[in-house]
């Protein structure tokens, strides 16, 4: 029988508060619970936090790619699990791999991928996120045209069939491309259906959150802006409370200014999350790399095409976590609840993940004051230590 671990000499937060002089308490991979250290039970393992941050770990739903890796080169478990350990060195304990606009044979083998991670236990894989093919050319953002085409009845098959293969699946689609029955038959099945590179309006976007759309992919980036007489995807998200949406919090793909606005401005139970939209650089050391066959450069912070057109983020969940904290002037704990609460519920995983509760994984960051890496655990097991 494996023994109880306790996580001593840490200031916790549970997702809802904060805790001082208490001890996380373990059992293999579940969290009993958190109590006074004179209350463990005789033979608990003791691991010092050494009076660092004791966190829940972060969930990332969008996640193209890491150490040197992106999902549209390379499908296999080993590539998702690459992916993932490059993402646990920052604090993320869960996330989805997410495929950008690719070819039916390409999908086909990241859900295959996807299929065997799930089979072994790769530390960190929550399920897919299959960003396309069904979108809006004039949102195409840096996804290929040629690739982008209408969700046909062999398209939703192949979704219909993903159906409880992960702890989570995600889609992201445009009403430009699919329909709202096609939206209804994913969402009936527990795929969450997501709206984003879309040019559609208001009236458009409630209407599919009522066919049961669930998300909307990174605000404000490629999707119709808030207008004054048209209040656009962005209205729609901020107005509609069943509609989470994530947001990349680097400061290049969204102003700080309207970040904060959009924040005091959503209406709930919906909330804004964090997402990196990450490419192959977090954890190396590249400097360009391709997508589709072309070429993606790492220059100051941002990833773009020779255009100059933003091809997702290099930013890691951490720094997302502490841009969130110092230049929005969010409070440390809505900053958090932002990388782990809110995109667990968002995901649909509550009952197991995003909070530091009794019977939840034992999924969690330990950091120092200054919001600097020490460990990270998925599971009850430390698989990162800086």
């Amino acid at each position: 029988m494996t023994a109880q671990k306790a996580i001593t000499g840490a200031r916790i937060f549970d997702g809802l508060f904060w805790h001082d002089d208490q001890v996380l308490l373990l059992d293999g991979g579940t969290i009993i619970g958190i109590l006074p250290q004179d209350d463990l039970p005789a033979g608990t393992e003791m691991i010092s936090a050494g009076g660092q941050l004791l966190v829940p770990g972060f969930i990332d739903l969008q996640v193209n790619g890491g150490g040197g890796v992106m999902l549209n080169d390379r499908q296999d478990v080993d590539a998702i699990r690459t992916i993932c350990a490059a993402h646990a060195q920052f604090g993320t304990t869960a996330l989805l791999p997410t495929l950008i606009t690719d070819t039916f044979e390409i999908r086909a083998r990241t859900i295959a991928g996807g299929i065997q991670a799930k089979a072994e236990n790769v530390p960190g894989f929550l399920g897919l996120h299959l960003e396309g093919p069904h979108l809006s050319i004039a949102r195409k953002g840096a996804h290929d045209p040629a690739l982008i085409r209408p969700m046909d009845p062999a398209d939703l098959e192949a979704m219909l069939a993903c159906a409880g293969l992960f702890d989570a699946m995600m889609v992201t689609v445009a009403p430009e491309n699919t329909t709202v029955e096609q939206v209804k038959a994913m969402a009936d099945t527990g795929i969450i259906v997501s709206l984003g590179h879309t040019d559609t309006g208001y009236n458009t976007i409630v209407e599919y959150a009522k066919a049961g759309a669930r998300t909307v992919t990174h605000l404000f980036n490629a999707m119709s802006p808030l207008g004054h007489r048209e209040p656009g995807v962005v209205g729609a998200a901020l107005d509609t409370g069943s509609l989470h949406a994530g947001i990349i919090a680097d400061g290049v793909h969204v102003d700080p200014a309207s970040m904060g606005i959009a924040l005091r401005s959503k209406n709930g139970p919906g909330r804004i999350f964090i997402v990196t939209d990450a490419m192959s650089t977090i954890g190396s050391d590249q400097t360009s790399f391709f997508l589709n066959g072309r070429e993606i450069f790492r220059r100051d912070g941002r990833l773009t095409l020779a255009d100059g057109t933003l091809a997702g983020a290099d930013i890691d969940m951490l720094a997302s976590v502490r841009f969130a904290h110092e230049k929005l002037d969010l409070p440390l704990d809505e900053a958090l609840r932002m990388a782990s609460a809110y995109p667990a519920d968002a995901a649909g995983v509550a009952a197991r993940k995003g909070r530091l509760l009794p019977g939840l994984d034992a999924d969690f960051v330990i950091l120092t004051e200054n919001l600097e890496m020490n460990s990270t655990w998925i599971g009850g097991n430390r698989v990162f230590q800086a």
